[in-house]
């Protein structure tokens, strides 16, 4: 029946073929990360000089993005502002209601839960991630990648899994940094600029700040690290139509990439902090 109105009517029929399409790419998406992930451990052991390479290259960068000093340098400006932000609008807005000595339960709150993770998210995928995309789609145009495949080096645990593992590998110390600038910051704005007590900002700030969000933060971190280092090398790898093609692969790559990185912090904090927030003020 759907078949029949398909054919009869050519605008269903289109509506039908693009759903069609975009199934399939879908498809082929899932089936790409699945290969990344599953030769993860062959690019670790068979290609370590690359991996260790791409993890240096991801945390320093390299040519004019290395003079500046690569993403560590990026995504700590990025979180150094964040939690200035977060600390001059937490101090306005609880100061209207009287209690702006809660600024430190405000930053140990924000930061950790949303800020820092979703401000390095935005920095990976627009660093590395847009990095990535660019040197994988300019070699699949120039037919590199046909040319490892020819050596009998196979391109996706060679080209794929290892940026994968470096993402995930480097995610690490570079999220610390963005966890400790997005502190001082806050700190730093709400005791000098603002000139509240030291001792009521550090204690607010110890009382609220669980040890555990800090764990699960590095863990959300990492996972959009995965995500975003998937998301970029997907479609690099498969860019064609010459230039244009791989700068319209980048601007694809990034916006799936900012979609992926709010999404793992919403599905991340539904999880794991619920509808309650998981926290207790009183006093």
């Amino acid at each position: 029946m759907a078949l029949a109105a398909a054919g009869r009517f050519p605008r269903t029929r289109k509506r039908f073929a693009s759903a069609s399409r975009s199934i399939d790419r879908l498809g082929e998406q899932a089936l790409f990360f699945a290969r990344a992930i599953g030769w993860a451990p062959r690019a670790l052991m068979h290609y370590p000089k690359e991996t260790l390479r791409l993890i240096a290259e991801i945390s320093m960068g390299t040519g004019a993005l290395a003079v500046i000093g690569g993403t560590v340098v990026i995504v700590g400006f990025l979180t150094l502002f964040t939690g200035g932000t977060i600390a001059v609008q937490g101090y306005s807005s609880l100061g209207n209601i009287g209690v702006e000595a809660l600024t430190g339960f405000f930053a140990a709150f924000i930061n950790v839960r949303i800020a820092a993770p979703v401000i390095a998210g935005i920095g990976l995928a627009a660093t590395i991630g847009a990095g990535s995309t660019a040197q994988l789609g300019a070699m699949r145009v120039s037919e590199e990648i046909d040319a490892l495949e020819t050596m009998a080096i196979p391109s996706i645990p060679y080209l794929v899994s290892t940026r994968v593992m470096a993402g995930m590998i480097a995610i690490i110390p570079l999220y610390a940094l963005a966890v400790i600038a997005s502190f001082m910051a806050s700190r730093f704005a709400t005791v000098v600029l603002y000139d509240q007590s030291s001792g009521v900002y550090d204690h607010y700030f110890s009382t609220f700040l669980i040890p555990t969000d800090i764990l699960w933060s590095f863990a959300q971190a990492i996972v959009m690290a995965i995500a975003i280092m998937l998301i970029h090398t997907y479609y690099g790898f498969n860019a064609s139509g010459g230039p244009v093609g791989v700068g319209v692969a980048v601007g694809n790559a990034v916006r799936s990439s900012l979609i992926a990185v709010v999404t793992v912090t919403l599905l991340i904090s539904l999880a794991i902090y619920g509808g309650s927030g998981n926290f207790n003020l009183s006093g």
